[in-house]
């Protein structure tokens, strides 16, 4: 399967894996068909569906199928259907980002931390414990930038003109109450629902080999793959700490962290020398992802 999958992709590839996520979000939205749940599902297949053009624009993958796989088998296993419209906004707005900030054209993209500032707010707006987010682009410009100073000004002009429409428009509505949500610093406590995501350890300790694994060769690594595995890096270390201080029980979160994951593994398993040894972690990644679905449905009462 593994061999199978690390062939090139073809410009059918990928309306042929959106179609795929099209049914994984009809079925498991096809019993609920409240408004809400039908405005989030469609945000949801547009946010999941542009990630697959990340990888594309990212060129980390060598175009091949593994990834694109991988990242539907996430979705697969991870997508509750029910999902929340904050967390939905956010995928939407993670993919329009990673698209504008790894265009080819250097021109395009420094002008465009306008439209990155604006879609930053706009996501705090939804979901405020997407803040970390605003950290990543801070350091891509920092590391990428040769006019630090006018490129903050520009994300934060962005910030500020969504921010003063936000508050205009809620005070023409009368809305003149703060909501404690919009200040989500206060006591952070780690989730006491960590047991449940034990099948999903193998993925987890799997991604930390392959860090491991390209720090360890890190001086044979081109200058370019350098730059963008640290791109990557930065963009889950934003994921992770929304994660880690806001998931609770809501899995769903973990959405955020799947195209980052779906690219770390997918070169890692191509790096591996041996043949069944990526056909093992191959299988190994799929294994987990089914049982952890399955444990959606069948409670497993794992006690640690």
């Amino acid at each position: 399967m593994f061999r199978l999958l690390s062939k090139e992709s073809n410009i059918f590839s990928v309306p042929v894996y959106i179609g795929v996520l099209l049914v994984i979000v009809i079925s498991f939205n096809i019993l609920d068909f409240t408004h809400l749940n039908l405005v989030s599902a469609a945000i949801t297949f547009a946010g999941i569906a542009l990630g697959y053009f990340c990888f594309n624009a990212l060129g980390l993958t060598y175009d091949t199928h593994l990834p694109l796989f991988l990242y539907t088998a996430f979705v697969f296993a991870l997508y509750p259907g029910d999902l929340d419209i904050g967390i939905a906004i956010a995928l939407f707005t993670n993919s329009i980002i990673l698209l504008v900030l790894t265009n080819v054209d250097m021109i395009i993209r420094k002008n465009s931390y306008v439209l990155v500032g604006a879609i930053l707010a706009l996501n705090f707006i939804f979901l405020p414990t997407t803040w970390p987010m605003s950290l990543f682009v801070i350091f891509h410009i920092i590391g990428t930038s040769d006019r630090i100073g006018l490129h903050f000004f520009r994300l934060f002009f962005g910030m500020l003109l969504v921010a003063l429409s936000y508050f205009g428009l809620a005070f023409f509505l009368g809305m003149n109450a703060w909501d404690p949500a919009y200040f989500p610093f206060g006591k952070f406590s780690q989730s006491v629902y960590l047991k449940d995501l034990i099948f999903l350890i193998p993925v987890a300790l799997l991604l930390i080999v392959a860090v491991w694994d390209h720090f360890r060769n890190f001086n044979r690594k081109s200058p370019v793959s350098k730059f963008k595995y640290t791109f990557v890096l930065v963009f889950s270390a934003a994921q992770v700490i929304t994660i880690w201080l806001y998931m609770g029980a809501n899995f769903e979160y973990l959405l955020l962290l799947i195209l980052p994951a779906s690219i770390i593994l997918s070169r890692l398993m191509r790096f591996l020398r041996k043949p069944w040894l990526q056909e093992a972690t191959f299988w190994l990644i799929i294994l987990s992802l089914v049982i952890f679905k399955i444990g959606d449905f069948i409670p497993l009462n794992i006690k640690l």
